[in-house]
């Protein structure tokens, strides 16, 4: 029996006082909860429908506990019910209901964790966004992997998703991308505001080998074309490495069209017509101080440019009408002061901030070699790259290690650690389930033994202190999963595989023997816990899969 189906149970049989008691069922709920209770001690699984449901129909707790858990002990499947405290239900399951959890879930296969919690949300998920000025950096590339495993964990619970890089492809920062280039060429030092490191020097001879004739060009001719050439042999390497990194953007969005297409235009005539916009010192102003912003903000200059701010009021909008109910944006820690003019943008438009925007601000990462942090690329020469920290500790420690952790913690990724061959490798401590669960499963084939279909369990058996303790930890995945998406919070799915799934499984394994030795027989029991170690490795794997992580079959 899952949670999920244990909580309807449990809604069942509230239905049925309600109508014993001739109670007021509207103040029943549609659906409901159980959660693990934090000492095993104390069952299975507890609710506290009895303290919810309380008040509103005007029954003591205790008392209304006290008839559900009547109603709930005569429920199939259910073992006994206890009452703790001022009307907490304590819920046993017997072994039989428990155990058949292992058969859902084999048979769900990559479909067990997911539900419809989100179903109907429409979401735009913008992750990473580096400038095309040079490779991503590891801040950026912890964006990548947490956004990536976020949009795999929204979509797991029924959202539509649309995940989208935003290419910062006009301004100042890439006229100086283009000097820059444009110096490496000519042998010159870089300018004294532009960018260094091994990258430019590559990029300005492959623009030299596509356009040999560019050298022989006027200084603004040759910087148009080191701009042009340049941004898109940057943007196919960033491309690149990302995908490397196992990270498919849906969309990527080039700044630069925003103001070919006229959307800054049509962003200003908008909130014109909210109301929001003035004229100042010949300037055109956002009235950002309507809705708590610090100062109000300017969207043109008076010299007519466009601020940065006006493309992203424009970018937001543009969001907005393709249909996205609700903006994600990830940002670096740098960017907290963005958060109230952006939120106070979002207002200026109509829209509720807390409702249509999101923002998350992500801090900062080092990668620790030998006790100290790595400051500078090899190849960008000022900071260390994605490839970099590939390079270091591979692609899977990378990932993991970078969702493991709350985005709003700094973080240092030890080098060491995280390419160990031991339990204190978390990435390791994992995969190597996986990996056990699938030659568990792999030398059962060779001795020509098989779990069988349904008809061949009997989950009665699973009855072992370990084998409960794995069972509940294997049925709390679609909550976690659901949690993670709804929190923005992939690092509760790493949490929980490592120290539910992965430490159940190694004291399931060490306790009760799977396959026989020599000349013992194939029981029913054997067979029963095959059915639950190949439940654990659908498990492992279907949550290593969310966060773009590798299940491996050998180690």
């Amino acid at each position: 029996m899952t949670p999920a189906e244990l909580a309807s149970v449990v809604l069942t049989a509230a239905h049925a006082v309600f109508a014993e008691r001739g109670l007021d069922r509207a103040a029943l709920p549609e659906r409901t909860v159980v959660e693990r209770p934090r000492n095993p001690e104390h069952g299975d699984y507890a609710s506290t429908l009895a303290l919810q449901l309380s008040k509103k129909v005007g029954v003591p707790p205790r008392e209304l506990a006290e008839a559900l858990a009547d109603q709930l002990g005569r429920a199939s499947g259910v073992k006994s019910v206890e009452i703790a405290g001022p009307g907490f239900l304590n819920i046993r399951l017997d072994a039989a209901a428990a155990g058949q959890l292992a058969r859902v879930i084999v048979e769900a296969g990559a479909e067990y964790g997911r539900s419809d919690r989100l179903n109907g949300e429409k979401i735009n998920l913008e992750f990473v966004s580096a400038n095309p000025t040079g490779p991503v950096h590891i801040g950026g590339v912890r964006w990548a992997a947490v956004g990536d495993a976020l949009s795999r964990l929204l979509r797991a619970t029924g959202a539509e998703v649309g995940t989208e890089y935003y290419f910062n492809d006009a301004g100042s920062q890439i006229d100086r991308f283009a000097r820059s280039l444009l110096a490496a060429a000519k042998g010159q030092p870089a300018p004294e505001d532009g960018y260094g490191g091994a990258y430019i020097g590559e990029i300005a001879t492959e623009v030299q080998a596509r356009r040999p004739e560019v050298l022989t060009l006027d200084d603004d001719a040759a910087q148009e074309v080191f701009r042009v050439e340049g941004v898109a042999l940057m943007f196919d390497e960033i491309r690149s490495s990302l995908r490397d990194f196992g990270v498919e953007f849906d969309t990527y969005f080039n700044e630069k069209d925003l103001h070919d297409r006229g959307e800054l235009d049509l962003a200003l005539a908008r909130l014109r017509e909210q109301g929001r916009i003035y004229e100042s010192e010949g300037a055109t102003w956002l009235r950002t101080t309507d809705f708590g912003d610090d100062k109000d903000r300017v969207l043109r200059k008076s010299n007519g440019e466009w601020t940065y701010f006006a493309a992203d009021c424009a970018y937001y909008l543009d969001k907005r009408e393709r249909g996205f109910e609700r903006v994600v944006i990830m940002l670096g820690a740098d960017h907290h002061g963005y958060i109230g003019r952006m939120k106070a943008m979002a207002a200026c438009f109509g829209d509720d901030p807390e409702r249509n925007l999101e923002i998350l601000i992500g801090q900062l990462v080092n990668l620790v070699r030998d006790g100290a942090p790595m400051r500078m690329s090899k190849r960008a020469g000022t900071v260390v790259t994605l490839e970099d920290l590939v390079d270091a500790i591979g692609v899977d420690a990378s990932r993991y290690a970078l969702a493991r952790y709350s985005s709003d913690s700094p973080i240092d990724i030890d080098v060491e650690l995280w390419t160990r061959a031991g339990n204190d490798n978390p990435v390791y401590y994992v995969q190597y389930v996986a990996a056990r669960t699938a030659s568990v499963a792999r030398n059962a084939a060779e001795l020509g033994l098989a779990r069988g279909d349904g008809d061949d369990f009997h989950p009665e058996l699973l009855d072992h202190e370990k084998e409960n303790e794995l069972l509940k930890a294997l049925a709390q995945f679609p909550a976690v999963v659901a949690s993670a998406a709804e929190l923005r919070a992939p690092h509760r799915l790493a949490h929980y595989l490592e120290k539910d799934v992965a430490q159940s499984y190694h004291r399931f394994y060490d306790s009760c023997r799977v396959l026989p030795r020599g000349d013992e027989e194939f029981t029913d029991l054997r067979r029963a816990r095959l059915w639950l170690n190949d439940a654990t490795r659908t498990v492992i794997a279907n949550g290593l899969a969310l966060l773009g992580v590798t299940a491996p079959e050998r180690m």
